[in-house]
């Protein structure tokens, strides 16, 4: 067996749930809402099952939704994209991430990750034959440092994997970050795959920056999307590619020989949804941002540390203001075996250095089980 996959322990995600499900708790663990999602985006995948094309549909996508990602990106944006040369629809984010790496990085290359990170990084680059260069952010504000960004490119750093905004921290990267990180790519030669399917699911009047944006990075960015996560609609394993026409020519080839293509109907289906307009982006914002001060309302009267939840559907404690001898993990596991409630700990989004009193919950749930988990969650701290 290939070492890279068959030495990967149990994840944190599939232990939690676990556990969840061993003590009926409320899990608050996994990142997906309650919410079905838009019914008339689900109706239009319905209509275009029944009355559409059910074949192979082009390997790019279907030009109506490649199209649509053009549009929508220009329109919220101010990305002007080829959608013939510099769009591509995949079978979901990940699989973006992986064809982005087999196109890009040879035996040998290094690439540069920021932790806490999302797991499929790290197997995904060495997979690639990549060799991670890691660069630790920290609470509460998780910023790039110089000094950190120093110590980890080099010579042979041949691409970074940023995700902005970013999970598990919930936060958004400031203008002065980006354009940091920016100089080190123009340094370097490096290429930036840009994660940034939580690029909707933004609060408090916070608008999102594609790296790509910035001066000078068009030419050395590759921009991925994720309508599961625009439409909280997580199974569907819509993913979105944009880059540069010389970027594209070798992605498109990863992505042939790895899924090929991705189910019609959905595509159509997206296509749809992207045009949908501001109304419905705005109330998803809405509705996630009450379910979060809700959520994050409770916990502080609770005695918790919340730290600031700037996008995507979570929210962090740090235990290190209640006590240094607390370790994320352990807590975890004393939340759900004696409070019935599942989170998970963030120190498991890291390979290396790892920082070990922050909590994530999920918050994207009802309002009956986040007020239920809040009334468990202050018990717990009560009793100690």
């Amino acid at each position: 067996m290939n070492p890279i996959f068959a030495d990967i322990p149990t994840t944190i995600f599939e232990t939690m749930s676990r556990l969840a499900g061993q003590h009926q708790a409320i899990n608050l663990g996994q990142g997906f809402p309650d919410d079905p999602g838009p019914e008339d985006v689900r109706r239009a995948a319905a209509d275009a099952t029944m009355t559409g094309w059910n074949q192979y549909p082009p390997m790019m996508g279907l030009p109506a939704l490649r199209e649509a990602i053009a549009a929508h990106y220009k329109r919220f944006h101010a990305l002007d994209l080829n959608w013939e040369t510099e769009v591509m629809v995949t079978s979901g984010a990940t699989e973006a991430l992986a064809g982005s790496l087999l196109a890009l990085i040879e035996p040998g290359d290094e690439v540069v990750l920021f932790q806490p990170m999302y797991d499929a990084y790290l197997p995904l680059v060495k997979r690639a034959g990549g060799v991670p260069k890691f660069v630790t952010l920290r609470p509460p504000h998780w910023r790039l440092d110089e000094d950190a960004l120093k110590a980890a490119f080099s010579p042979k750093t041949k691409a970074v994997i940023f995700n902005n905004p970013l999970n598990p921290t919930a936060t958004i990267f400031p203008r002065e970050d980006l354009e940091l990180l920016g100089r080190y790519l123009e340094k370097y030669d490096a290429v930036a795959i840009c994660d940034e399917v939580w690029e909707h699911v933004l609060f408090d009047g916070l608008s999102h920056t594609p790296l790509m944006a910035l001066p000078g990075l068009r030419e050395r960015c590759i921009k991925i999307g994720s309508a599961g996560k625009i439409f909280s609609l997580t199974g569907w394993k819509v993913g979105f590619v944009c880059a540069a026409p010389a970027l594209m020519k070798v992605l498109a080839k990863a992505h042939q020989f790895i899924t090929f293509t991705t189910p019609p109907n959905l595509q159509a289906a997206v296509a749809y949804g992207l045009a949908k307009d501001d109304a419905y982006f705005l109330d998803m914002r809405r509705e996630l941002q009450a379910a979060r001060d809700r959520f994050a309302g409770g916990l502080a009267a609770a005695g918790l540390d919340v730290l600031p939840s700037k996008a995507t559907y979570f929210l962090n404690i740090d235990l290190a203001t209640v006590s240094n001898d607390l370790d994320d993990a352990a807590w975890c596991t004393r939340l759900v075996s004696e409070a019935g409630v599942a989170a998970i700990p963030v120190s498991a989004f890291y390979a290396a250095d790892h920082v070990r009193s922050v909590v994530r919950f999920c918050f994207a749930k009802t309002t009956d089980k986040l007020d239920g988990a809040v009334e468990r969650i202050a018990g717990f701290v009560k009793r100690g």
